[in-house]
């Protein structure tokens, strides 16, 4: 595990289901791209993971709209991007929040000498993540590919981007 790619949340429910926007489904090619590229020898796909009760998680009362339930088509990858991942042997980290520590632990054990981070949305879980990478990863260069991420908004989108640039995250 040298060169790793985490594919953050690339789902229905993000892309066009309930959470979708119109700028989740223009960024599918570039994060293809990205997942097929070979210079990543690892590549891992997060899955915003929750159960029927979501709505009374504390998550779930803040953003009262149900998403990415197990097994449903929200909660899938989009085809396109699960044909990517299945592609490479990726691997796959259902997480029940933002940031996903079953990742952090992971590649605190394999100490990979890169990270990029794309996907979705670029305010909520791309940020969580690449923050918590970046805390734990405190040597290691850790990446945002900006035109394969969208946030909730272009403008939270722009926001969280300022914010991990700040944090010594590269954006390319």
């Amino acid at each position: 595990m040298k060169h790793v790619l985490i594919a953050v949340d690339l789902q229905n429910d993000f892309v066009s289901m309930a959470l979708g926007t119109k700028e989740a489904v223009e960024i599918i090619p570039a994060a293809v791209k990205e997942i097929e590229d070979p210079y990543y020898d690892t590549v891992i796909a997060t899955l915003d993971t929750h159960t029927e009760d979501y709505l009374n998680t504390f998550e779930g009362k803040h953003l009262p709209v149900v998403h990415c339930v197990k097994g449903t088509e929200g909660w899938k990858l989009e085809e396109h991007i699960e044909q990517a991942v299945t592609k490479r042997n990726g691997m796959r980290i259902e997480k029940p929040t933002f940031g996903s520590t079953e990742l952090l632990d992971l590649l605190l054990k394999e100490q990979p000498e890169s990270v990029t981070l794309i996907g979705l949305c670029t305010d909520i879980c791309v940020v969580s993540n690449a923050m918590l990478v970046r805390a734990g990863l405190h040597e290691t260069p850790i990446r945002v590919k900006a035109a394969a991420c969208a946030g909730t908004t272009p403008e939270n989108h722009d926001h969280a981007l300022a914010v991990m640039r700040s944090c010594q995250i590269e954006i390319l």
